[in-house]
């Protein structure tokens, strides 16, 4: 909108509330993380912006429907799905979760609102995974229900954790501290929880010198070093660990009950250049076995294709969960990558975030990879040779109509969608801060959808 003048935005969501990831990905005792929610509300507010809320694109509104009334558009949704084990036993057992499910559960994501792990009768927890996500399930398993209270963490979670037997939480990856994804930020944040012990880290797995590291690995070294230095908690409520270079092998379950893990081993691993960042790691023939009465699998995510795209002539990497693109958000014909330049950009089409270059990055990288989609997009429009490479092609100077063009084929044909606008999501916002009032707290969020609907009805 800076970028171009005169332009309108449409931006489609599937639930009533906006903000994606930022309201049920960020950790609720994260909320300095959530003031870019302030920016993109300005932007909302002008009249050349639409939010075009709970209508699921794809499946109840068709894809195609919407390509005669838009010159271009921007596919930047998040990974809908998440990576398994591929152990045996892993999706028939009842104490097996993934971390995604358990984030969205505990910050009030509609398709998780059932999602309720039973953490009472729970002592030993295994996170399988190493990266911020982890960290940010380990943390709220161990941190403290009163504290937990003041933030915007439903009220169900809060339900379930006060019934919690949680005293130890394992944070387990394959690789070693030089290769783990989480940042200093997060792993500082466990450190600093009281009433805690760390097991302390083998000193043979952190290197003995850093200078040569890049700043960010040094940094979290010497963090990782000071921190496995006595002294301890005195009368710890719970402990947790970094368990490095084990790789998940077989899952052991209840005689009385094969649906209900007790314990899984791993494999120990090594690593043949302990001080890269992208050192291979290969298995070695011993392995280890660890008690759990839960586990969390946090190995990866990818994004899905939407209904439609083949309408579009969209290719989709299944493998990556990433549409193909040339690296700055034009999406391109093919998922193929020639060096002789035969792949060209589809006219009008482009991504941003996880579903353009795959689920890695935080908030902040995210917003500055959207950030250089848009100025592809401005670049493409100021360039001279605009219509070209907008939908509808040269020789197309109407103005397109937008979402009021889309709902009036959605009342041609009888569909049943129900758009949320940005006034209705004030209405929503509005009744969740006074629910949070109630409750000592900024907001309770509405765990469903029918539940933010009946505000407007």
């Amino acid at each position: 909108m800076q970028r171009i003048g005169n332009v309108f935005i449409d931006m489609y969501e599937q639930l009533p509330a906006p903000f994606g990831l930022v309201r049920f990905g960020v950790a609720p005792d994260h909320p300095e993380v959530k003031n870019c929610q302030d920016r993109f509300t300005e932007v909302a507010e002008s009249p050349n912006f639409s939010f075009i809320g709970n209508v699921n694109l794809g499946n109840e509104l068709p894809l195609e429907l919407l390509k005669p009334h838009y010159d271009a558009f921007l596919f930047a949704y998040g990974a809908s799905e998440d990576k398994e084990l591929g152990l045996a036993g892993e999706r028939q057992a009842k104490n097996i979760y993934s971390a995604r499910a358990f984030v969205g559960w505990y910050n009030g994501l509609p398709a998780y609102r059932d999602f309720n792990p039973d953490l009472s009768k729970c002592e030993d927890v295994v996170i399988i995974g190493q990266g911020n996500v982890a960290l940010d399930v380990a943390r709220i398993l161990l941190t403290d229900v009163d504290i937990l209270r003041k933030t915007d963490i439903t009220d169900y979670a809060l339900d379930a954790l006060l019934k919690s037997k949680v005293s130890n939480v394992r944070i387990v990856g394959r690789r070693g501290p030089i290769q783990a994804a989480f940042t200093i930020k997060e792993i500082r944040e466990l450190m600093q929880l009281p009433s805690l012990n760390f097991s302390p880290i083998p000193s043979e797995l952190l290197p003995p010198a850093t200078a040569g590291l890049p700043r960010p690995k040094k940094r979290i070294v010497d963090l990782l070093r000071k921190g496995s230095q006595p002294p301890q908690a005195t009368s710890p409520r719970k402990s947790w660990s970094l368990d490095f270079l084990l790789s998940p092998l077989e899952l052991h379950f209840s005689p009385s009950d094969p649906t209900l893990l007790t314990s899984t081993t791993f494999t120990r691993t090594q690593l043949s250049e302990p001080l890269s960042p992208s050192s291979p790691v290969t298995q070695t023939s011993s392995t280890t076995t660890l008690p759990a009465q839960s586990l969390f699998r946090s190995i990866g995510y990818k994004s899905s294709a939407v209904p439609g795209f083949s309408s579009y002539g969209i290719p989709f990497h299944d493998r990556t969960g990433t549409i193909p693109n040339d690296g700055l958000g034009r999406i391109v014909s093919s998922t193929a990558k020639p060096s002789d330049g035969s792949v060209k950009p589809l006219p009008g089409l482009y991504c941003a975030g996880w579903v353009k270059r795959g689920p890695t990055g935080v908030i902040a990288s995210t917003m500055e990879d959207a950030f250089a989609t848009a100025e592809a997009i401005a670049a493409d429009w100021r360039d001279g040779d605009n219509a070209a490479a907008f939908l509808g092609g040269e020789g197309d100077a109407e103005k397109k109509a937008g979402w009021e063009g889309v709902e009036q084929e959605v009342k041609r044909l009888g569909l049943r969608v129900r758009r949320v606008s940005w006034e209705d999501w004030k209405k929503i916002d509005r009744a969740e801060r006074e629910r949070g009032r109630g409750r000592g707290k900024e907001r309770e969020k509405f765990g469903s959808v029918e539940e933010m609907l009946k505000v407007l009805d």
